[in-house]
């Protein structure tokens, strides 16, 4: 199983409990399939760089996990398919990038 780190941008005009509900929904779709969370985490609300759908700003969230190969196309499917979602990136990790995130997670947790 590889590892693999993506970061979804959700609708700015979605409650508190919807924004919760498409995280969960994201996530048990992924350990149906097999993966593994090494960490999950919740951004929050953010300006945007550019506008998206005419939004300005977004939930953004973050799942660090190992999965089949396979299960990342089912992954990107369902993100297309959910209005909720308005960007997605996934990023399979080499083991230079899994040692960053590990020292971002630490820096995080003494911050």
């Amino acid at each position: 199983m590889n590892q693999y780190e993506t970061v979804f941008i959700l609708n700015p005009v979605l409650s508190d409990t919807q924004v919760e509900e498409t995280a969960k929904k994201f996530e048990s779709f992924l350990t149906e399939r097999g993966a593994k969370f090494v960490a999950k985490e919740n951004w929050g609300l953010k300006k945007l760089a550019y506008p998206i759908q005419n939004k300005k700003s977004g939930f953004y969230h973050l799942f660090e996990f190992q999965a089949p190969a396979e299960s990342i196309n089912e992954l990107e499917l369902e993100f297309r398919r959910d209005e909720r979602v308005m960007r997605y990136l996934t990023v399979k990790l080499d083991k230079h990038a899994i040692a960053w995130a590990e020292k971002r997670r630490q820096k995080l947790k003494t911050a």
